[in-house]
């Protein structure tokens, strides 16, 4: 498979699972919300606070503009529920986009990068772009059980329920 077409795919399906969490998540009672349910960033809002740093702020500049801005990976950007789903929403709709406009053989390179810790980092370009995504399906994979254990509704959210929708699709 051609990596523009596999890496847009994969984009399409980040955008489609975020859309589809996001709808769950806006089913939770506020306090719930935000209560610590011992996830790696304790609350729900935490952890799509982080997706919005890590995929949207830290990598998707890093792929775009060559910049490492320096933030912290729990810091809290969007108090707002609202809002912040609107940034995820929006940001996960810009990497279709951007993979698209790569030639086939850039993904055959190194991302050249500056780490948290302020040291240069060059990684394999395709597997570094393949983090971004695994690591949105790792946080969405918490949440999920988060509202799992609130008991509310859970969409399914695997790559397989994506591409049948793809292939269904008019």
């Amino acid at each position: 498979m051609n990596p523009v077409t596999h890496f847009t795919q994969l984009a399409r399906y980040n955008q489609w699972a975020t859309a589809r969490l996001l709808d769950a998540v806006a089913a939770v009672a506020e306090a719930d919300y935000r209560r610590d349910l011992g996830l790696f960033f304790k609350s729900i809002h935490g952890t799509l606070n982080h997706l919005l740093v890590g995929e949207h702020l830290l990598w998707f500049r890093r792929f775009d503009e060559g910049v490492s801005p320096k933030l912290a990976l729990d810091a809290e950007l969007e108090q707002d529920r609202v809002a912040l789903a609107e940034r995820l929403q929006a940001g996960a709709a810009r990497w279709t986009p951007l993979i698209a406009s790569w030639p086939a053989e850039r993904f055959d390179g190194t991302l050249n990068y500056t780490t948290m810790r302020g040291m240069p980092a060059s990684l394999p370009f395709a597997a570094t772009l393949a983090h971004v995504f695994n690591h949105g399906t790792h946080h969405r994979g918490q949440i999920t059980a988060a509202l799992t254990a609130l008991g509310q509704l859970c969409p399914e959210l695997d790559l397989v329920y994506f591409l049948q929708t793809e292939v269904t699709a008019p």
